[in-house]
């Protein structure tokens, strides 16, 4: 099992960056292939990013490419999210997720919030115009 927990979100202005952190505990991140999710008001929870447990390949939503990148610290089980280039529709909270890496589970699986057994509480994201 692993317990994630988010920080770093806040009030940015439009064209701003934030930087998101999800510290996991429990385990190490290193054993779990991670992601970050996104809900806005009336909307359904969205995929954002993801990085392989190794770190070595990552995926983005088509919404953020360019603008976010997703990166681990293994050493300090930590997933990170640099989000710039801030737009309003980014506005949402925020969720880390994990997911054991045992077994075979397919790319398109990993952007499916039914794929990830481990959240976190979430952190606000504010962009402001």
């Amino acid at each position: 099992q692993v317990q994630l927990v988010e920080s770093g979100g806040g009030l940015v202005q439009t064209g701003g960056s934030l930087r998101l952190s999800c510290a996991a505990s429990g385990r190490t991140i290193s054993s779990y292939t991670a992601g970050w999710f996104r809900q806005s008001p009336g909307k359904a929870r969205e995929f954002v990013a993801r990085i392989s447990w190794s770190g070595g390949r990552t995926t983005y939503a088509d919404s953020v490419k360019g603008r976010f990148t997703i990166s681990r610290d293994n050493a300090k089980n930590t997933l990170i999210l640099q989000m710039n280039s801030l737009q309003s529709e980014d506005t949402a909270v925020y969720y880390c997720a994990a997911r054991s890496v045992t077994g075979y589970i397919s790319s398109g699986a990993l952007v499916l919030p039914t794929s990830y057994p481990y959240w976190g509480q979430g952190t606000q994201v504010t962009v402001s115009s």
